[in-house]
């Protein structure tokens, strides 16, 4: 085939997208028809650099060996059996996912909006069966520009009108309190609280890290109250910002942690809530559940994905490159680049507005062969795999100052 005809599939595949889905996103004009390692190629035949990596689902690369050989294998064996049976994979899995993340129990889900929903049912029957609050009066502290999910519920307590507007109404029982800022939680924050949920990194708000201490202060101010902290390291966790979690970076430990996307492998959808035994133990047959949660496929990819951080390899890594990728959005800063935030392979990235919105820029980086995707406004995310060398992480750096100072 021509390039001109690939050209003209490519659009083709695109406008007959349009009919037939829902238009709840907003994708840059790119057909992916394989990948593999921190690249993928269209149908076309052109290649770019992954600098996204599925929000954080493709921490290990696309089709990583290990991950591969893992589902293979489990597809000759077993899919499904639903929890009405046990199987042969599960109790493996969450006991070597209960290691790695330092906790007792694991609940296992699916998607990680399904984690977040779990977190929040989980952290009111504690607060009603062990805290003693009276029924139906638990409340969870929020942080504002949070992104837990889009269901009803969670966006019934963000602060993003596009999530929000035309689905009320919503769930009641949250607060919500500006991001890093303890006085303001710890006003939020009394005897009917079960709860309090954040980000340790909020990514979609633009990869916003909070300030040295506030994840201890949060620590320490739910131990006082005596309410739950949980961690939704769905996006920041398994290795993303240099430590399995992003709650490593201080001495914090939280009740419960919400995990998902990485999990997966980029393969299947696998979430967990993690957690100590009495909040986790609070739940009983019944009351909770999920026809594929802790399948054998998963629980089979899951376990090869916590065999692969358990060498700390690619903590590492992200920890390594994370400075590679820091010194060079430092050197962008007046040509172009405004400001940035990173923790290991991780950044957000403010454009000059007068060079572009987010979305423009995200564009121009796509016809220059690397792939980034937009938040708000003039920022853009950078999170490649966890798989990327340096060479190629200095590559997408030197287009990104290309497409701003061209």
């Amino acid at each position: 085939m021509t390039a001109p005809a690939r050209a003209r599939a490519s659009q083709e595949l695109i406008r007959a997208e349009e009919p037939v889905l829902a238009h709840n996103y907003h994708p840059l004009p790119v057909v992916v028809a394989r990948a593999e390692g921190a690249w993928v190629e269209d149908v076309e035949g052109r290649r770019y650099l992954d600098m996204l990596a599925g929000y954080s689902a493709l921490n290990f690369g696309h089709r990583h060996p290990a991950l591969v050989d893992a589902a293979h294998r489990q597809l000759d064996r077993l899919t499904l059996t639903s929890r009405a049976f046990h199987h042969d994979r599960l109790a493996g899995f969450a006991e070597r996912l209960a290691a790695l993340t330092g906790t007792d129990m694991v609940l296992p889900m699916n998607t990680g909006a399904e984690a977040v929903e779990s977190g929040i049912k989980v952290a009111r029957k504690w607060a009603y069966d062990v805290k003693g609050v009276p029924a139906d009066h638990a409340t969870i502290v929020v942080a504002a520009d949070n992104f837990h999910g889009r269901t009803t519920t969670i966006v019934g307590f963000s602060t993003d009108e596009t999530a929000r507007a035309g689905f009320g109404p919503f769930t009641p029982g949250f607060r919500v309190v500006p991001y890093n800022d303890l006085a303001a939680l710890e006003e939020a924050v009394d005897e009917t609280t079960a709860a309090v949920l954040i980000e340790p990194i909020q990514g979609e708000a633009g990869v916003l890290i909070p300030d040295d201490g506030y994840l201890a202060g949060v620590r320490e101010l739910t131990r006082r109250a005596g309410c739950l902290f949980v961690a939704d390291e769905i996006q920041s966790g398994l290795g993303r910002t240099g430590r399995t979690l992003a709650v490593e970076h201080e001495p914090v430990v939280p009740d419960v942690v919400l995990l998902g996307k990485a999990l997966g492998g980029g393969i299947v959808p696998v979430s967990a809530v993690v957690g100590s035994r009495e909040v986790l133990g609070v739940l009983r047959p019944g009351e909770h559940g999920s026809t594929f949660g802790g399948n054998p496929l998963a629980a089979a990819v899951g376990t090869a994905v916590v065999e692969l951080l358990e060498t700390g390899e690619f903590q590492r890594r992200a920890a390594e490159l994370g400075t590679v990728l820091r010194e060079g959005l430092a050197a962008l800063v007046g040509r172009g680049v405004v400001g940035f935030r990173a923790r290991g392979l991780w950044a957000g990235v403010d454009v000059d507005p007068a060079l572009g919105s987010g979305r423009e820029i995200s564009e121009r980086l796509m016809r220059e062969g690397v792939l980034v995707k937009d938040t708000h406004g003039s920022t853009i995310r950078l999170a490649p795999p966890l798989t990327v060398t340096g060479e190629e992480l200095r590559g997408a750096l030197g287009t990104l100052e290309k497409v701003l100072t061209s």
